[in-house]
């Protein structure tokens, strides 16, 4: 009788064990960046941002559907490169994401927009700004960021307005993103009766811009404009001060507006003729910027880059649509997306029809005693 007791005892407990796992629902939130390579720091800084979001989302207890909800990042690699960025994408439809962060790059990230498309994944980029990207239509892509057509379109502005600069030269490395937005640059500087007296090309994997700077400098413009990354605009800079470019203007998009470039510029002293644009606000002027910022650096010093307070945006952003919609599957809550007014760190954040952010801000950013500062 005692053993029966006590089987029954254990087969209870057993019971509600297991109804209270069963009523603990995994939901499982992809990211994608290049954690490994020249522009690894930006990427973990993208990472962190959306782990961050996942751990105070696991801690707030969110449930959906009557269902506690346990939420999980899978990070994927794309290096940088569009293969393993579609790839990456096709690895997480096959894990069955309900929502993707990511990418880092516009030549990763629209690649990628059409496979999550084929597969019915939103995904949410707080830091690919080629205006391409939202050309297709798709209705599972979003961008919480200003795109190219904002950020060259202000650096040419201020270039001919404020610094009243007459020539300019134009530096790309060839990728989706820094041809955009050295082609919104020139395009905006020449209507402004800017005089473009040359274009280069580079890689986004190059070092050595002997070559190109001495050509540039034959033509003695006022500027250059660098479409591409920081660890090609550091080594870019040095070289400048070698060739005795010191009075040269540099601009550049957000690849170039990190921390990272006054390591990577090494001392060079053209670091401070840089004036750079990025989507959004200065973190002082983001809603919830400094508060933010404070949590991260306690949590990863030293990291900081540009992009993952977006991704922590994005992250909660999609958590919002869930929410909302009361399920965490794609083909239920993604319409959800477009409807957002969702007050996150970056801003308040809401769409036009075309998953492009409604009145995204910009900043312009220069470099004082080798630390980056807002110009407004």
């Amino acid at each position: 009788m005692q053993l029966k007791l006590k089987l029954t005892v254990v087969a209870a407990i057993a019971a509600v064990a297991g109804v209270a796992s069963a009523q603990e629902q995994v939901v499982k939130i992809g990211h994608v960046a290049p954690v490994s390579g020249a522009q690894a720091h930006y990427g973990k800084d993208n990472e962190n941002g959306a782990r961050m979001a996942i751990e105070e989302l696991n801690a707030q207890g969110v449930t959906i559907g009557g269902k506690k909800i346990k939420f999980e990042l899978v990070a994927e690699d794309d290096a940088a490169d569009p293969k393993q960025g579609t790839a990456a994408a096709q690895k997480l439809c096959d894990a069955k994401v309900a929502g993707v962060v990511g990418h880092l790059n516009s030549g990763t990230t629209i690649p990628a927009s059409k496979v999550y498309n084929d597969c019915g994944i939103p995904h949410i980029t707080g830091a690919a700004t080629n205006p391409n990207l939202t050309k297709p239509g798709y209705k599972t892509t979003f961008r919480i960021i200003a795109n190219d057509n904002a950020l060259g379109a202000g650096l040419a502005f201020y270039a001919a307005d404020t610094l009243k600069l007459k020539t300019v030269a134009i530096v790309d490395d060839r990728t989706a993103y820094g041809q955009g937005v050295a082609d919104v640059f020139k395009k905006t500087a020449a209507a402004k009766g800017m005089k473009v007296v040359d274009e280069q090309f580079t890689t986004d994997k190059a070092t050595d811009f002997m070559a190109i700077l001495t050509a540039i400098k034959s033509k003695n413009p006022d500027a250059i404009f660098f479409g591409g990354m920081d660890p090609q605009a550091g080594p870019m800079l040095r070289q400048m001060e070698q060739l005795g470019m010191g009075n040269v203007k540099y601009f550049g998009g957000d690849g170039v507006c990190t921390s990272e470039i006054a390591k990577l510029a090494a001392g060079a002293k053209t670091l401070a003729n840089v004036v750079c644009a990025e989507g959004g606000s200065s973190l002082d002027k983001m809603p919830g910027g400094k508060a933010w910022k404070a949590k991260y650096d306690a949590k990863y010093p030293n990291q900081f880059q540009v992009y993952s307070p977006y991704t922590y945006d994005a992250t909660f952003l999609l958590v919002d649509a869930m929410k909302r919609a009361n399920s965490w599957d794609p083909k239920v809550y993604t319409p959800e997306l477009l409807k957002a007014n969702f007050k996150g760190v970056t801003s308040t954040i809401q769409f036009e029809p075309n998953g492009e952010m409604k009145n995204p801000a910009i900043t312009l950013y220069v470099y004082k005693d080798g630390k980056k500062t807002p110009l407004n």
